[in-house]
């Protein structure tokens, strides 16, 4: 089987699953689980508007911190860690560009730090 010959070759680990039963070794749950927390979040906090917020979930969830890899996303794919609008105030006239990203970003990145919590906490956080 091509794949099995491939993960082989490269010396990592395959592990398959089907739709509607993807237990495997966790990973998938714990990403799905994840992901799902965070447009949760997204959901309560911008109601009428989610969906035009789902890059800032995406760029949240590419900056923070995954144990399995003990980095983010990002600075595992690009090799160092992501400038993100919060850290244009460093550079000086940039921060005229993007007061309105920051903002953004600063409400976002609260809300996916309760992920860890039950959905009733979070509901009455965000009230």
């Amino acid at each position: 089987m091509f794949w099995k010959s491939l993960h082989k070759a490269l010396g990592t680990k395959l592990t398959f699953s089907t739709a509607f039963h993807p237990q495997t070794d966790g990973q998938s749950e714990r990403v799905i689980q994840t992901l799902e927390d965070l447009l949760h979040a997204c959901v309560l906090d911008f109601a009428e508007s989610w969906d035009s917020k789902l890059p800032l979930v995406e760029f949240t969830y590419n900056n923070s911190y995954q144990t399995s890899i003990e980095m983010a996303p990002h600075e595992a794919l690009y090799g160092m860690k992501c400038r993100s609008p919060i850290h244009w105030d460093d550079v000086g006239e940039r921060t005229e560009i993007g007061p309105d990203i920051i903002e953004k970003t600063s409400d976002v990145r609260p809300r996916a730090q309760l992920k860890d919590k039950p959905r009733k906490t979070i509901a009455e956080a965000i009230k």
